[in-house]
This record gives structure tokens, sequence and C-alpha cells, in this order.
């Protein structure tokens, strides 16, 4: 059965079929790699795209250029990216840019990691956390 997958790069939707999605797929559009091994930065104006138009699950890092956690963190989820894609999308939202995405849904305080499918939030996360436990948190939410 066929996943749709939004691109990175070009925001196009994918349709790939699940057997191939651990073969490092390109999009068809832009010819690039849909996975990376690298979180991707999203705006207003993609979020909606990558949360709601893929099948693969949206794991977002609501952080801030000037929050000392949120920079400690950033390392451990570039790694977690490496581990948790292709099952997965990493994206990082940073909510000094994009207000609007934080007031949206209601980040009070960061970093905050929220996991999406189907288009809805389906778990949050507060706080710092390491690699490890990103990757068992985020497997613990989707089986």
């Amino acid at each position: 059965m066929p996943l749709h997958v939004v691109c990175p790069h070009c925001h196009t939707t994918n349709r790939v079929p699940s057997e191939r999605l651990g073969e490092a797929p390109d999009c068809g559009r832009c010819h690039r790699p849909l996975f990376t091994g690298k979180p991707i930065s999203l705006t207003t104006a993609d979020f909606d795209r990558h949360a709601g138009k893929s099948d693969v699950p949206l794991l977002v890092d609501f952080w801030a250029p000037w929050c000392g956690p949120c920079r400690m963190m950033a390392p451990a989820f570039e790694q977690a990216a490496g581990q948790l894609e292709p099952r997965f999308r990493l994206a990082k939202v940073n909510t000094e840019d994009e207000q609007m995405l934080g007031r949206r849904y209601g980040i009070r305080s960061i970093p905050t990691l929220a996991l999406f499918a189907g288009g809805r939030e389906i778990a949050r996360q507060a706080g710092a956390m390491g690699a490890a436990d990103i990757v068992r948190w985020a497997q613990s939410v989707v089986r």
C-alpha cells in the first residue's frame, strides 16, 4: 500500500510504496531524497502540509534560539532523526520566528516535543531529552 510522504525540499506530496520506504526514495518532482537523516525546519506556510498530508508521523521540536536547554537538546534531536527516519519525520519549529504556530499549539515551555499523526497532535513532552529518550518516547507512542 502506498504511503504519502511530503518532500522536505519542495514540499510536494509523493506516493511511496510502504515496502520501499527504507530504500532511500527520492521525490518525484525535485528528485532529492525524501529522507535525509536530519530534522527539517518548518514554517507556518509549510507546517500543515507536513503534519496533515503525510502518512509518516511528524515529531516536532518547538524551540527558540535564546533557550539554553533547546540548544543543548539540538544535537540529540538531530541524532534521533538519524535513528527514527524513515518511520518518522523530525522537524524543528523556531517559536521566535513562527509565533503563530506556538500560539496555535499552546506551547507554554520550550523545548516541547509534539508528535503529529493524521493531521492531529497525538502526544506531547516538555523539557530537554537525550537522543535515546527521544527515540524511546516516539516509538512508545507510535507502535
